[in-house]
């Protein structure tokens, strides 16, 4: 399925682009500036400033991926427990039950013998 109009003439194509004059450098303009030399005192504060960004970065990773690693880790014990927990409580809510309805059952049996009588 091609266009009707194959291109838009009123966008250059690449040709055209690269054949506009030529983008020459001076060497002057390369050059970069010195990077001027701190003083002996200078470079502690650059070290403790530096490191302190760094550390900054680092901390606000570590605490993502702690985070993740921390949730990853409790849904799966919270799950583990909770299957515990529901499995625990559904065979005390099944024995109680059953005491319960025999319990009922045998007062009603001992009420109607009672009546018979």
């Amino acid at each position: 399925m091609s266009p009707a109009h194959p291109f838009d003439a009123s966008i250059p194509v690449l040709t055209e682009v690269l054949d506009d004059e030529p983008v020459v450098l001076e060497p002057a303009a390369v050059q970069q500036a010195p990077v001027p030399q701190p003083q002996p005192n200078e470079w502690e504060t650059l070290e403790r400033q530096l490191c302190e960004r760094i550390l900054a970065q680092l901390q606000s990773r570590v605490d993502f991926v702690l985070e993740q690693r921390i949730k990853d880790s409790m849904e799966e014990v919270l799950s583990h427990a909770l299957r515990g927990l529901t499995a625990e409580i559904r065979s005390g809510l099944h024995d109680t039950l059953s005491k319960i309805v025999s319990r009922a059952v045998a007062q009603e049996l001992t009420h109607l013998q009672a009546q018979k009588k």
